[in-house]
């Protein structure tokens, strides 16, 4: 599976959060003058070219303070080689070649991972004429570009996509499925890995993926099939594991990736808090299938329904509007109902592949929808004759023809997934509803 992360380094202030915003057409990090703002949210999606890749903007994760701030750069930097496929390495014309410059290009060099040199804040002609100091750096041509005004960045796109690793070769058989188990750090995702895998080591055999690592690990035991996706526990832990946040989000991001459905772990001792979210949007946004399964269960001592109830509704909320996945109570460490988020998963998995034939869909659907049809909009009545599911999609998706189907807003929309979802089985999956000119 080819590794389509790219990660942006650079020292402070230099534009990676605009270069960030700019890529993923977003304004989700906070842009400013000061160095070393950037605090949350740092990983997006960018489309080009009809291909997809995610984007992480590094500048979060560095500690500002000036001792070690150079030392949290340079550990910046590492972790990203060693996740990235490709590095965006941002440098400012306006103050050209720095010692901190110098010393981010020697960890680039040593790493065998292709990296494009970003000659940031070139706003002018004379600007792009001091780019050519920072060949210097020995990383090739300095690429001209302004994150701010957006000049130069569609060339760089078109380079990000020429240099970014296409396919890694693996031999991953199609059909089987593909469970990630992430989470925040210490959530418990080495300890449910070790419950399935236990001492029994026949059970693993290790597919060589790209050179760094193997991706996958093949799971057949107990009546299961599947492979487990580049998670926590399985390989070497790295020298540079002192600052796991950004570690595990940068591993998390080519997980889910990688992968059908997601089991999210969640400490039952801490409850759900701000990274388990940010990990939860990226499943969404890969749109990939969802399994809670709230972990360290055996600590908590009342285990009342009540208690569960309350649990359960305050993990629905925070992650509304979409509230239709499975939520486990286990431990990993007494493999308490471990095997229970195996099943959960392969049910998930087999929902995700749901067809559900166009007369059923009809009969079912357009009578709902004639009896709450979609509110007119300025005197005109919207009319949906007629719907199907399209083939060969990754999640279930459907099309709805209507007379005017730009009138038909996302409350609608949500209207008609949750009727799919309370007549056929859906759990855990996301669902694409179209609506489509008849």
């Amino acid at each position: 599976m080819a590794n389509n992360l790219v990660a942006i380094v650079g020292r402070p202030n230099v534009g990676k959060s605009t270069l960030f915003n700019r890529l993923t057409k977003s304004r989700q990090a906070i842009v400013s003058d000061e160095a070393g703002t950037t605090r949350d949210r740092q990983y997006g999606k960018c489309e080009w070219n009809g291909r997809e890749f995610s984007v992480v903007d590094t500048g979060g994760w560095v500690v500002n303070s000036d001792d070690i701030f150079e030392e949290e750069i340079r550990k910046q930097v590492i972790i990203a080689t060693e996740e990235a496929g490709l590095v965006l390495f941002l440098v400012d014309v306006t103050n050209g070649v720095t010692d901190l410059d110098v010393d981010v290009a020697k960890i680039l060099r040593r790493s065998k991972l292709p990296v494009i040199l970003v000659a940031n804040k070139a706003d002018n002609n004379v600007h792009q004429y001091y780019a050519a100091e920072f060949y210097s750096l020995g990383l090739g041509e300095p690429y001209c570009v302004s994150a701010a005004t957006g000049s130069g960045t569609g060339d760089l796109l078109d380079i990000v996509l020429d240099k970014l690793p296409t396919d890694g070769g693996e031999l991953i058989e199609d059909g089987i499925p593909r469970f990630a188990i992430v989470g925040r750090p210490n959530a418990g995702k080495s300890s449910l890995i070790n419950a399935f895998i236990g001492e029994e080591r026949n059970i693993v055999t290790e597919i060589a993926g790209t050179t760094r690592d193997s991706i996958y690990t093949r799971y057949d035991k107990f009546g299961f099939d599947f492979y487990l996706v580049d998670t926590a526990g399985i390989r070497r832990k790295n020298k540079v594991t002192e600052d796991l946040e950004f570690y595990s989000v940068m591993r998390s991001i080519r997980a889910i990736e990688n992968s059908d459905v997601c089991v999210l772990m969640i400490d039952a001792t801490r409850g759900i808090e701000a990274q388990d979210m940010n990990i939860f949007q990226l499943i969404q946004k890969n749109n990939k299938s969802l399994v809670v399964v709230v972990n360290k269960w055996d600590l908590v001592e009342d285990k009342t329904q009540k208690v569960i109830d309350t649990f359960e509704a305050a993990i629905r909320k925070r992650m509304a509007p979409f509230v239709d996945f499975p939520i486990i109570f286990a431990s990993a460490l007494t493999k308490q109902r471990i095997f229970r988020v195996l099943e959960t998963a392969k049910e998930v998995y087999l929902n995700r592949k749901a067809k559900i034939g166009t007369s059923k869909l009809n009969e079912v659907m357009l009578p709902l929808i004639e009896a709450y049809p979609p509110p007119s909009i300025k005197g005109k009545y919207i009319k949906i004759k007629y719907c199907t599911q399209l083939p060969n999609t990754q999640i279930p998706s459907f099309v709805f023809y209507a007379n005017l189907p730009q009138y038909v807003k996302e409350p609608y929309r949500r209207f008609l997934e949750n009727k799919m979802r309370e007549n056929w089985t859906l759990t855990g999956t996301p669902v694409n509803i179209f609506i489509r000119q008849k």
